[in-house]
């Protein structure tokens, strides 16, 4: 039987539905200052997002974090609690896991020593890596734009995973890259190389190992000196053995009806598909600066957009209704935790929305998301967005 849970609080939008009505700036000069104009769209992004926070609250969520970036106003929101044992209270600066919004920062530094010239796209992978193909008995070429795009038709390795041990192994027992490519190699290719787009995270497992090894350094110091450190994204790293920071939210499961902390578990640590923990804060500081070029080349960040099959190169995208274009970031899921980080080509408009999913047990169906309320944030998310134009 699980343990009784504890109620979170609820979320404080006692200021942000205010300022939804009218916001007024306060000081103390003589002069009254004049109001900010609120308008419609404001209204209208700001109450699909109280209402989501709100109802994913009443469903059990330990915590809703919420930071949008609007023409360059920042609207932002923490509701719940940081952990069901001490229930203090969530804010809005807390880190969570992020799970695969990982591969938009290991891509960055796979770019990095591409415009260095040490790399090409079209290079096989097992000129950098020459395990790989001895490993991997791959049916055709493997290029590093295969497993940054998700082409390269390898399978996923969480069937093998969870058939050698429980559940509770796979999530607190520490896994290398190497042998999680080894579990990847014991179940048979889906697609031929370059023969379509099938999202495996064993593609940047292999791309992790490959970018350690080209710069001779643990990959969470390369994430650090690539992006992490220029970028000041102070809640943001690579998970490592712990302990877990003090003000992360902590995510949890049922594994057969017991209910199991999630947080900064073993089987993240040092995972370049999945490890990553940061603020909504940071995502939108990080992906800003990806797309107005500080961290990579114009010419880079152009090429990384481009997705015919709806994957770029560590980038998703998906229809923007207001502009006609699309909104470019990356969802995350892992047990415990939700992740959904959207922005525009020019950062003008920016969503990032983390969540700690109602203690539940995980779908182990393949190629779905471990909780069903992931499809629910992207859909949030992207309503929110829509509704800014």
């Amino acid at each position: 039987m699980s343990e009784p849970r504890k109620r979170p609080s609820p979320v404080r939008f006692s200021a942000v539905l205010a300022a939804i009505v009218a916001v007024v700036l306060t000081g103390c000069t003589a002069a009254p200052p004049a109001p900010v104009q609120v308008t419609r769209a404001t209204v209208t992004y700001r109450t699909i997002l109280a209402e989501f926070s709100k109802r994913m609250l009443d469903l059990g969520a330990t915590a809703v974090l919420i930071e949008a970036r609007i023409d360059g106003e920042t609207f932002s929101s923490a509701g719940g609690v940081r952990s069901l044992e001490t229930s203090a209270p969530a804010e809005v600066t807390d880190p969570v896991h992020v799970a695969s919004v990982t591969k938009s920062m290991v891509a960055v530094s796979v770019l990095k020593l591409v415009e260095e010239g040490i790399i090409r796209l079209q290079d096989p992978v097992g000129r950098h890596l020459p395990e790989f193909d001895s490993l991997m008995k791959p049916p055709g070429p493997v290029t590093v734009e295969h497993l940054l795009r998700h082409t390269s038709g390898m399978p996923n390795y969480h069937d093998p995973q969870l058939t050698s041990r429980t559940l509770q192994q796979a999530l607190t027992q520490p896994i290398t890259a190497e042998e999680i490519l080894a579990l990847t190699a014991s179940v048979p290719w889906v697609l031929t190389p370059g023969g379509g787009m099938q999202y495996a995270n064993a593609n940047y497992i292999a791309l992790g190992l490959m970018v350690q090894r080209l710069r001779g350094q643990p990959i969470a110091e390369v994430l650090r000196s690539d992006t992490i450190e220029p970028l000041k994204l102070t809640g943001t790293h690579l998970t490592g053995p712990g302990p877990a920071p003090a003000t992360m939210v902590h995510g949890y499961i049922t594994i057969d009806g017991v209910r199991v902390d999630t947080t900064y578990l073993a089987g993240l640590i040092g995972d370049t598909a999945a490890g990553l923990v940061s603020t909504v804060g940071d995502l939108n500081t990080f992906y800003a600066a990806l797309m107005d070029g500080r961290l990579l080349k114009p010419a880079t960040v152009k090429e990384m957009l481009l997705a015919p099959e709806g994957y770029g190169l560590g980038l998703e995208r998906w229809g923007d209704a207001c502009e006609g274009g699309f909104y470019y970031g990356h969802p995350g899921d892992t047990a415990g935790y939700g992740t959904m980080a959207l922005t525009t080509p020019d950062a003008r408009r920016q969503l990032t929305i983390n969540l700690a999913y109602p203690p539940g047990p995980l779908n182990l169906t393949p190629y779905a998301p471990s909780n069903e309320l992931a499809w629910e944030v992207l859909r949030i998310a992207r309503k929110a967005l829509d509704s800014t134009c």
